[in-house]
């Protein structure tokens, strides 16, 4: 289906074009009309499938159906988001979509000072993309007030839970217009973001454009067995030998990420952290020059498992599996994007082995398992029978796992037939 089929608002159109968009995504042809109309959506949908379009769009031809005047500190649609870099990448491509339109777009965060933002409110805006924080921190000074509100979108829900923001969330809802319309977009679902849902939508309608808490299918997974004081290792030794390059890797804790930087900046490999402790200003260059290929790895914590989108990103590296099985479907959502193929890979330690199992029971297959030659584990075995035995009995039919072994010239040698694909 095409945009232009839609037919929307001429220089709302002009801009699609100017921004190469032509042929919708699934959830784009699911979300955008029943939007349009003033439905309340819940959309569950995959990273990287289109979702800023889907709510965007609607949004905005909205708006030029029913004019009204910008006025000072009185925004007219606020989309919440739970990270600073995904709320300077939505304003980005909103501002894309709004280029010729009479609608002015401005994102608040933190970790920057207030003072440029204030005065953008102060002179007027209609849409506000914003993370909860910033947002009550601008509204306790009087730089903005909400009961003018009609659209609001919370972007990457689950995630906004996983951090602890929706007590946040839920007060800045109070303070819009309550004939509002609001979207509620997330990457995974739960019985917490079925009962948000309940909680701020008004007879909406759910679309799941994917499995439930799936990966994309263009994604290729494997895990590597290490321990876990050989991870920098194993990690330097498979840029050298599989020449990869632009690689996002996922840290569990900031310690380790600076860690691994060292490490990495010791074999003169060009790489950077982004995580907390890093200034806004400093995220925000490790980021660009991630981008423009002056870095070959990216570290980053859970921080940045949102919002990043790098074109063309082939590999993502989990340095230690996430604490939530959700979160590696939101990590491993930075490559694969938008039908482009990616692989996703995992150090497993033995200590991990728990964690692999939830992650495999949530996406609902097995992970290719690869044993490196001189990085064996000890007593691995023993361990992922015993586990096996706890999970068989909540599995049914499942394909025998595949695993691979390396030989000398580091080609694959299957021990066991593998898993066709889904």
């Amino acid at each position: 289906m095409q945009f232009s089929s839609l037919d929307l608002a001429p220089d709302l159109q002009r801009a699609l074009d100017a921004c190469g968009y032509n042929t919708m995504t699934p959830v784009q042809v699911q979300a955008i009309v029943p939007a349009r109309r003033g439905k309340d959506l819940q959309v569950t949908a995959q990273t990287g499938t289109g979702k800023t379009a889907a709510f965007a769009i609607p949004l905005l031809q909205r708006m030029l159906d029913k004019p009204k005047a910008t006025v000072e500190k009185r925004p007219r649609a606020l989309i919440l988001t739970p990270t600073r870099e995904l709320a300077e990448q939505l304003a980005d491509a909103i501002s894309g979509y709004a280029q010729f339109l009479p609608i002015k777009v401005t994102a608040l965060y933190g970790g920057v000072k207030m003072g440029g933002q204030a005065n953008k409110l102060t002179a007027g805006v209609d849409m506000v993309i914003s993370t909860p924080g910033r947002l009550l921190e601008h509204m306790a000074l009087g730089n903005v007030i909400l009961s003018d509100v009609e659209f609001v979108v919370l972007d990457e829900a689950d995630r906004m839970l996983d951090m602890g923001f929706i007590a946040d969330v839920l007060k800045l809802l109070q303070m819009t217009a309550t004939a509002r319309q609001t979207l509620l977009f997330s990457a995974t679902t739960s019985p917490a973001v079925n009962e948000l849902s309940h909680k701020i939508l008004n007879n909406h309608q759910q679309i799941r454009v994917t499995k439930t808490n799936s990966a994309a299918d263009t994604v290729n997974h494997v895990v590597y067995a290490v321990e876990e004081s050989r991870k920098i290792e194993l990690f330097e030794q498979l840029l050298a030998e599989k020449n990869w390059f632009q690689v996002l890797v996922f840290t569990s804790t900031k310690e380790q990420a600076d860690r691994l930087l060292a490490g990495l900046q010791k074999s003169k490999i060009n790489a950077a952290v982004c995580h907390g402790d890093k200034s806004q200003g400093a995220r925000r260059r490790a980021i660009a020059d991630f981008k423009s290929a002056k870095l070959q790895v990216l570290i980053a914590t859970e921080v940045a498992a949102r919002g990043l989108d790098i074109q063309g990103l082939d590999y993502v590296v989990n340095f230690n599996l996430p604490y939530l099985p959700e979160d590696y479907v939101h990590r491993i959502g930075r490559t694969g994007r938008a039908g482009a193929a990616g692989d996703a890979i995992s150090f497993v330690s033995r200590e991990e082995e728990q964690t692999l199992e939830r992650i495999q029971k949530l996406i609902g297959s097995d992970i290719k398992r690869i044993i490196k030659p001189g990085f064996d584990v000890s007593n691995r075995g023993s361990l992922l029978k015993s586990i096996s035995r706890k999970v068989l009995s909540g599995r049914s039919n499942k394909a025998s796992e595949t695993v691979i072994e390396l030989d000398s010239s580091n080609k694959a040698k299957p021990k066991s037939k593998p898993r066709s694909a889904k």
